[in-house]
């Protein structure tokens, strides 16, 4: 699909944090329909940017640190996801409602 459709339909879509793992911060955005669902990477990339979007199976997620990655990125933020010196560290938990906006 083209790239402007695929921004359009990801900033139309409410998403909601499923749960975190992976790594600390790590919120798994729940709310994407089946049919928009990609595979990972066969390998995954050695180092993903801090902020990183990405999309893997029925799920989005936003890379809180700088990590090994295998899912298929498609934006960025500045946000930042974790900070040990926060209260509470991850700025996403579970239940949190979550709205990507096109730069």
């Amino acid at each position: 699909m083209p790239v402007a459709e695929a921004v359009e339909r990801l900033a139309g879509t409410e998403l909601r944090v499923a749960f975190c793992g992976f790594a600390p911060g790590f919120a798994y955005l729940a709310g994407l329909p089946a049919s928009w669902a990609v595979p990972r990477l066969a390998s995954p990339r050695p180092r993903v940017p801090a902020g990183s979007v990405g999309l893997a199976g029925e799920y989005a997620g936003i890379y809180p640190t700088a990590s090994p990655g295998g899912w298929r990125l498609v934006g960025r933020t500045d946000a930042v996801l974790f900070d040990v010196r926060r209260d509470p560290p991850a700025l996403l938990a579970p239940g949190t409602r979550v709205r990507l906006v096109p730069a």
